[in-house]
């Protein structure tokens, strides 16, 4: 059997008495995360942006998918477009390797249940479904794909979208394999963004999911797609990854080492790359206690060094930028503390920038990934290092983690407890639940401009 094929079968057969209860328990905690960042993310400037093109190209629908935080209706692809920027707006979403399908799954899932007002015990296996399809090939080939200029969450997203979309229409494993092949297709995404500081890539996740259900649709519609889609001569794996698809080794991996497992939260708003630099600087802080700094020498894995954007020195003048740099993260942090929106997007700040210019950043492939060392020399002759180790399990919340950090988020930016309150009702069991309990907690925070 093909791949698609492989999957196809994998993905309709996901029912929730067939999970195992640790699964499930996460995905809860990913549905709380998801739905609680995006939440804190009403002030952001890029979903308005979305809405205006997702309103210029579909238009309002009385009867389609709300728009969040608007309430707006328009389709399921435009509310899609313009609700996976929101989810995106502080780059606090969840991540699995390098691929942030929360962003991407979740306003799909959202946008559906309310226009074809489907089933609500079908919301958790899709959502698995999602994280699993896509969290199969980020694995495998991300290590590939990205030092090549391709970023995982599109490239990966799309086929997370074709699988969850495909779930929560409860298509055969033929129309799945078909939905997947057809993903596979569409699929791709630059990380050119992240070097010019631009925020092409707020957007690359809604046009992913996009066409993740288009994906969908086409095959529940009858599309003939390629069996071979991934693995083929010609298939997504030789073209993206320029190596073999070892079908049978992926196909194993199913319902046994579960994605979903792989994801991690973010506690600060800034690149998944940048958490474990943050934490080391903010114990580096409290060593320093106001003296000043000399230079700086950082050593990382080169797969975190050398990711779009992280080396950046500036001048900054977008969030873009400052998120993604490892400099500026480090050297904000040191100045200000904890990072905030309001202090990544200080761009001004002459102690954060001339910091910046003394941050040494040194590619070593002792240091694992998810890890950091800091070397510091000060003006009076000190020296001091940190090092901080981690491991994606240091990252991989409890339900009250997740939830004490969503809330954390929701203060910084004015969001009513209520709202929290709502989504763990939603999240601790969306079968019971309905989507517009959901839709209804993004009317709660303060109106932010359209």
């Amino acid at each position: 059997m093909s791949l698609s094929a492989r999957l196809g079968q994998f993905v309709a057969e996901l029912e929730v008495d067939r999970l195992p209860p640790e699964v499930l328990q996460k995905a809860r905690n990913c549905v709380l995360n998801g739905y609680g960042i995006a939440l804190g993310c009403h002030t952001t400037p890029y979903a308005p942006v979305a809405r205006r093109a997702a309103l210029a190209m579909d238009g309002e629908l009385p009867e389609g998918a709300t728009l969040l935080g608007d309430g707006r209706r328009t389709t399921i692809a435009g509310a899609m477009l313009a609700n996976a920027a929101l989810f995106h707006g502080r780059a606090q979403e969840d991540t699995c390797g390098a691929g942030h399908f929360g962003t991407i799954v979740l306003p799909l899932l959202t946008a559906m249940l309310e226009v074809h007002r489907l089933p609500m015990d079908r919301f958790l296996p899709a959502l698995i479904a999602g994280y699993e399809a896509g969290g199969l090939l980020e694995n495998a080939y991300s290590p590939c794909t990205t030092p090549s200029g391709l970023r995982a969450s599109p490239l990966y997203g799309i086929v997370a979208a074709a699988a969850a979309a495909s779930r929560l229409l409860a298509l055969d494993e033929r129309q799945t394999a078909a939905a997947l092949g057809n993903a596979a297709s569409f699929a791709g995404g630059i990380l050119q963004s992240f070097e010019d500081g631009t925020d092409e890539w707020r957007y690359q996740v809604g046009v992913a999911g996009r066409l993740g259900y288009v994906a969908a649709q086409l095959a529940a519609a009858g599309s003939v797609s390629a069996p071979h889609a991934f693995e083929g001569r010609a298939g997504f794996v030789p073209v993206f990854a320029r190596t073999a698809c070892d079908v049978e080794a992926l196909a194993a991996r199913l319902g046994r080492d579960w994605s979903i497992h792989r994801v991690t939260f973010k506690p600060y708003p800034v690149c998944a790359f940048n958490q474990t630099p943050v934490i080391a600087a903010l114990k580096l802080r409290e060593r320093i206690g106001g003296r000043i700094v000399e230079r700086l020498r950082v050593r990382m894995n080169p797969f975190e060094t050398g990711y779009a954007g992280m080396d950046a020195t500036g001048p900054f003048s977008s969030l873009s930028g400052t998120l993604m740099s490892i400099p500026f993260c480090i050297a904000n942090t040191l100045c200000n503390g904890t990072p905030t929106v309001r202090n990544m997007t200080t761009y001004d700040d002459p102690a954060v920038n001339a910091l910046v210019e003394r941050i040494e950043l040194v590619p070593d492939e002792s240091v694992a990934r998810l890890c950091c060392g800091i070397d510091a020399t000060l003006a009076d002759g000190e020296a001091l290092s940190e090092e901080q180790r981690m491991t994606a399990s240091d990252y991989s919340y409890d339900w009250r983690t997740v939830s004490g950090l969503v809330r954390r988020v929701g203060a910084e930016t004015d969001v009513p407890g209520e709202a929290f309150d709502r989504i763990e009702a939603f999240a601790a069991d969306p079968a019971a639940a309905r989507i517009a309990d959901v839709v209804a907690c993004f009317g709660l925070p303060p109106s932010a401009p359209n």
